[in-house]
């Protein structure tokens, strides 16, 4: 909790200086894919011609350096802002540029709140339509820091259709609905598999379990992504699919995804704004 502030008080949450739309991207335990989606939904945004900054927020685990293919190390101006690296169109910092190599990052909650505070309020993002965070898996202290300093437009919920997975989406939800942040929806990542060999659609991880628990909240179904190596391969190799454009066959059910985020942003806001977005 910041200083000053009494325990159940929700602090002013004010919004980054030239950032119109701020999405947290979220998840309620790893290994759903979430970082995929936010790299991807990020560059998907370039592509339909926003401007977009994406912060790595998870301190413990940055791997949005990998997935962009980006090494840059960020520079510092005369005035101590840092500047975001350019990687693939997007405007990005991630402690993964800050602490590169397998050194891991052991830090307790108060250095995870100013580590996070300075990527909020000491980046020079200029001006951006969105800004994507990528959150740390959970409900812990860089989710709170987030939502306790920054105005967050809406939050974005990422899971398999597990049920050890969904299980922890709703706690996510929960946060979310407790600190007034608005769930733009749920997406749910590694849906179904299509056979290469025979078309047959398979769900290795179930299908469909995702859209019963956001319904059962009351929030938006805003998409579904299949499981496809090209998919994976692409955040291995820092050549996103989404980077390819909306019309490379793996990248299709990504761009679905973030059209209907912008088009819940444009239904908060009461007004579509920025280029026009086709939904298909």
């Amino acid at each position: 909790m910041p200083p000053g502030t009494m325990p159940g008080q929700m602090p002013e949450r004010q919004p980054i200086p030239g950032v119109k739309n701020l999405i947290a991207v979220a998840s309620g335990k790893g290994g759903v894919g979430k970082t995929t989606v936010a790299v991807n939904m990020a560059l998907a945004l370039g592509k339909l011609g926003y401007t977009v900054g994406l912060l790595d927020a998870d301190v413990y685990g940055p791997n949005v350096p990998i997935m962009l293919g980006s090494t840059s190390e960020p520079m510092a101006t005369p005035q101590q802002r840092i500047m975001p690296v350019d990687a693939q169109g997007v405007r990005m910092i991630s402690m993964g540029l800050l602490n590169p190599g397998d050194k891991p990052v052991i830090w307790r909650g108060p250095m995870l709140h100013s580590v996070i505070t300075q990527f909020l309020r000491s980046v020079d993002w200029g001006e951006l339509d969105y800004l994507v965070i990528d959150l740390p898996p959970g409900t812990g202290d860089v989710q709170l820091t987030l939502i306790q300093t920054v105005a967050v437009t809406g939050a974005v919920v990422v899971t398999t259709p597990s049920t050890v997975a969904l299980a922890d989406v709703r706690k996510a939800i929960e946060m979310f609905r407790q600190v007034n942040v608005e769930v733009l929806g749920v997406v749910e990542n590694m849906s179904t598999f299509h056979c290469p060999h025979c078309g047959k659609a398979v769900d290795i991880f179930g299908h469909g379990e995702g859209a019963k628990t956001a319904a059962e909240y009351g929030v938006p179904v805003l998409g579904e992504v299949e499981i496809d190596p090209r998919i994976r391969l692409g955040g291995d190799t820092g050549k996103p699919v989404a980077a390819q454009g909306e019309s490379a066959p793996a990248a299709q059910s990504l761009y679905r995804v973030t059209k209907a985020v912008v088009a819940r942003l444009a239904e908060l806001a009461g007004t579509s704004g920025g280029p026009t977005v086709q939904i298909d």
